[in-house]
């Protein structure tokens, strides 16, 4: 039996959940369930959607994270990053199903100059970063088969709906409404599309990949030289403002890039170099600039 035999996707209907259910298509039976179909926060709902379907593994996408909203509703947070993540483990022990938990870069607090590795260790600086690494200690406590990814800047062709559409969309309407664009330039990242992420957590699965992976595209830049980029690709020109970032709101890592090192040691195809990604994602969607 394949281990995508019969997949479950929480947080259906999201960019990577979307991206996943058409990785999987071809590989087995998919049960892709959204919030609204399935709470992971509702114990009583997993145990019979783990029971009725009984899947061989499970792809965790399901997550509270808006990195702002999470500071004033901290119980939430938890409820969803962290206490959901460890029944749901527990579940997936109980039926004997692989766990793939999907992290995040936060987990860092970005003062270090180079890029982290699975070793490092982890200081979030904010409750959403907080939530998601009790979550990622829940889940390699509890599931004893289990895959937590940490990647970082998604977006994909199904948008972000709680933050009214992915980032490149976002920046895209703005600068056709206001003319005029603000970025900070001293927060570092990898932007990853969600198409190559979800190709490489399958391809980390199905190779038995376990424990901590960093996967993300290749390459770093900052938002600013990210958004100045998606301007180009775009073919929208509009002026940028490099600002620092300011004090208020979450704490987000100024250095949030990720060395993937561990997942070319496992034999993992590098995922491409992340301006390439974008390319191919504004061609895609129709938004790229006419040639």
């Amino acid at each position: 039996m394949s281990v995508h035999d019969r997949t479950l996707i929480t947080g259906g209907g999201g960019q990577l959940a979307s991206d996943l259910e058409q990785v999987l298509a071809e590989r087995g039976q998919v049960w892709s369930r959204s919030r609204e179909e399935l709470d992971i926060t509702d114990d009583e709902a997993v145990a019979a959607a783990m029971s009725s379907f009984a899947p061989t593994v499970v792809y965790n996408c399901a997550a509270y994270h808006n990195v702002d909203v999470c500071e004033d509703t901290e119980d939430r947070a938890f409820a969803v990053n962290a206490r959901a993540v460890k029944r749901l483990a527990q579940r997936c022990a109980e039926h004997g199903a692989r766990l793939v938990h999907v992290s995040t870069n936060y987990v860092f607090d970005g003062t270090g100059e180079t890029p982290w590795t699975e070793e490092d260790l982890p200081r979030p600086r904010s409750i959403y970063g907080v939530s998601k690494l009790a979550g990622e200690h829940a889940a390699l406590a509890y599931a004893p088969d289990v895959l937590v990814a940490r990647t970082g800047g998604l977006y994909g062709e199904h948008g972000s709906a709680s933050k009214g559409g992915n980032f490149v969309v976002r920046m895209i309407g703005r600068a056709h409404d206001t003319g005029a664009l603000r970025m900070v330039a001293d927060q570092r990242l990898t932007p990853t599309a969600t198409s190559d992420l979800a190709a490489a957590l399958v391809q980390a699965s199905e190779r038995g990949v376990g424990g901590l992976l960093h996967l993300t595209n290749a390459g770093a830049c900052s938002w600013y030289e990210f958004t100045a980029a998606i301007m180009e690709e775009a073919g929208i020109d509009v002026p940028i403002e490099p600002v620092t970032t300011g004090l208020g709101g979450a704490a987000r890592p100024l250095n949030g890039v990720l060395s993937c090192a561990r997942a070319a040691a496992a034999g993992l195809a590098p995922l491409p170099h992340w301006r390439d990604a974008l390319r191919d994602y504004l061609a895609r969607t129709e938004l790229a600039a006419a040639a």
